[in-house]
């Protein structure tokens, strides 16, 4: 993080905040067993398991977020687990599900945006991608 200016530092954490929040917030409906948590997993074909495993890495995915040292991590997994939701929504559920006027996918759309921006300022701390963009030495 020493990398960063000021304004990059509040970015990051701004879209890491609210990535966690939107994440972590959906785990009551997934953990409970919300009837629309069921609906949507039923739909796509991953009742129960589906449920519990996407609850589950969107759980460590918030908390990653939040601690700067694995922030990259956190932001990849949840663009990982978030792109799966997007996917279900475009290619099964639709952008309205159980009349929630988009929400669910605003949502995601959200944490898509918070999650790729968090994951691009930590570009250097990601070992593969650090590499790639060190000064070839002459």
């Amino acid at each position: 993080m020493a990398s960063l200016t000021k304004s990059e530092w509040v970015l990051s954490w701004s879209c890491r905040i609210v990535a966690a929040v939107i994440l972590a917030q959906t785990l009551f409906f997934k953990f409970t067993g919300a009837e629309e948590s069921i609906y949507i997993f039923t739909k796509v074909g991953l009742e129960p398991w589906g449920r519990y495993g996407s609850g589950v890495a969107e759980l460590i995915s918030a908390m990653l977020l939040l601690t700067p040292r694995f922030a990259w991590v956190g932001a990849l997994l949840a663009l990982g687990v978030i792109s799966g939701a997007l996917v279900s929504h475009l290619a099964v559920l639709g952008i309205v599900v159980k009349d929630d006027g988009g929400l669910l996918f605003g949502l995601a759309v959200t944490v898509f945006v918070a999650s790729a921006i968090a994951a691009f300022l930590h570009r250097r701390q990601i070992p593969v991608v650090s590499q790639l963009l060190k000064p070839p030495i002459a």
